[in-house]
């Protein structure tokens, strides 16, 4: 389905997966604690668990996505139709963050916190590791 995978799209998606995860993992921390200092307004339950699990998810795939687009582009000879193919691409990684939110928001089973802040871990991680590789 994907074709040849280039090895630095794995090893950068496998980054992002690794910032993803922590900062999933930290968020149901604070989580954890807000409820347990204010349990009446911030919920700890299984919506915050799919939540985070389902953004993740869709942040993990957005970036692999976005990596496999960019891997193709490279590969055109024409500028123009890889041109075309990142926006194309781009609407598409849009679109499919646009229904992860509003289902995030609408749907019961996920808290609606829970399920948006997983989408800006990967921007975080890797920013985060560019300052901390400088020095």
């Amino acid at each position: 389905m994907f074709g040849e995978i280039q090895p630095a799209v794995k090893k950068e998606t496998k980054k992002v997966i690794i910032y993803t995860l922590t900062g999933i993992v930290l968020m149901w921390i604070v989580f954890a604690v807000l409820h347990g200092t204010m349990p009446e307004k911030v919920p700890f339950d299984y919506t915050v668990i799919l939540g985070g699990l389902g953004g993740g998810a869709v942040a993990v795939l957005n970036f692999f996505l976005m990596g496999l687009t960019v891997q193709k582009a490279a590969a055109c000879e024409d500028e123009g139709s890889a041109r075309m193919r990142l926006k194309a691409s781009y609407s598409q990684r849009m679109l499919l963050q646009l229904g992860w939110g509003i289902a995030a928001i609408i749907a019961p089973c996920f808290q609606f916190a829970a399920g948006l802040l997983p989408l800006l871990f990967p921007s975080m991680g890797i920013k985060l590791n560019a300052i901390f590789k400088k020095k």
